[in-house]
């Protein structure tokens, strides 16, 4: 397969997540359809966590392997895990520091409620001003989660690359129709924790773009450059940007209570997320 092919067919692969980002756009009905939607995330989220640190997990356990046999030095293998702990922190802790310096430092009182309580001027422009800061937060959440995607992704585009180049045709071509199907689900991890937010159309192509084109970069990167350590960074960052954006989703959706439908919901997202990567492990990817 020639450069240009793998990277025309990384590029669909990557694609495919403009597929469930237009249902941001749809009215929801109430806090039902909301929860139920962010759970189905949170599933298909799950499975990605799960996902990325087992393959993080198998180059340190091949590391430990070669160290064990004497092909692989002790500085190579504790390299590696540095790698992965530290790029797990990073994502995880990392992102929760960076999100509280974004946040505002101070926010102004709700308006008292009561027969008596009258609207002002000032009491208007504090609503508005909290309504704007939750939309913001809601929009920045789900970027965050593009951005997690795309981490994942271009690990992906990694063995697409890599396959590709090798001379591994059938692989490469089962991989790309594996990622394709898995990364249609992931539009759903980006726009299920937006709740109520209804986004704009150049902010779903900004978000589809951050989490779909990395695929299409680590597809050209991998077909040239084979690094262990590359891409076990960006499993390791992304298994914890991941793992801090269920949380952050999950606490907020908790105020909506339908724990039930939740859970559910959840588990089904979890079962997508295994259905589309099992054509990846059927091709061995």
């Amino acid at each position: 397969m020639s450069f240009r092919e793998t990277v025309l067919l990384g590029a669909l692969a990557g694609f495919t997540i403009y597929l469930g980002l237009p249902f941001a756009r749809l009215r929801l009905l109430g806090p039902r359809a909301r929860v139920a939607l962010a759970m189905f995330a949170v599933g298909v989220l799950a499975f990605l966590f799960v996902d990325v640190m087992e393959h993080g997990f198998e180059i340190v356990e091949e590391a430990v392997s070669g160290f064990k046999d004497g092909g692989q030095s002790f500085g190579h293998v504790l390299g590696l895990a540095l790698l992965l702990g530290g790029g797990f922190a990073l994502g995880s802790a990392g992102l929760s520091i960076l999100e509280a310096r974004m946040r505002p430092r101070s926010a102004s009182p709700p308006p008292m409620s009561g027969a008596s309580a009258e609207i002002t001027v000032e009491d208007a422009a504090a609503l508005e001003e909290q309504a704007n800061a939750a939309r913001a937060r809601a929009l920045r959440t789900g970027m965050t989660i593009a951005a997690a995607i795309g981490l994942h992704n271009f690990a992906e585009g990694l063995a697409i690359g890599v396959s590709a180049s090798t001379g591994e045709i059938s692989l490469a071509t089962v991989l790309i129709v594996g990622f394709a199907l898995h990364n249609a689900t992931e539009g759903f991890g980006i726009v299920g924790p937006l709740g109520s937010v209804r986004p704009t159309w150049r902010w779903l192509a900004l978000a589809g773009l951050v989490g779909g084109g990395p695929t299409f970069i680590g597809s050209m990167v991998g077909y040239n450059v084979t690094s262990q350590p590359l891409e076990l960074a960006f499993y390791a960052v992304s298994g914890g940007a991941i793992l801090y954006v269920i949380g952050e989703v999950w606490t907020a959706m908790r105020r909506y209570g339908y724990r039930e439908l939740g859970l559910c919901l959840l588990a089904f997202g979890f079962f997508v997320g295994i259905a589309t990567d099992l054509v990846v492990a059927y091709g061995g990817g």
